[in-house]
């Protein structure tokens, strides 16, 4: 998604270069809109992974190291003997 923010960017550069050269408000308009586009494609690409690292990530079941059923017990997860 920052890759199209970024030719966002070069197309509204390339649009204000086009403004000025010919004196257009119309150009200049449309850099505008396609810089306002990438800035909000810029926003919400910043608070989608904002949004995802904020997540915590949980361990699958029979991960080791979780605590389950067998850390109450003192059994091992397979172990048909009780200490």
């Amino acid at each position: 998604m920052l890759v199209v923010t970024l030719a966002f960017a070069a197309v509204g550069f390339a649009l204000l270069v086009v403004a000025l050269m010919t004196g257009s408000v119309v150009w200049a308009w449309g850099c505008i809109v396609v810089c306002v586009a990438g800035a909000v494609l810029l926003l919400v690409s910043a608070l989608a992974g904002k949004k995802t690292a904020v997540v915590p990530r949980q361990p699958a079941s029979g991960v080791p190291g979780e605590r389950g059923p067998a850390a109450d017990t003192g059994t091992t997860p397979g172990s048909d003997e009780a200490d």
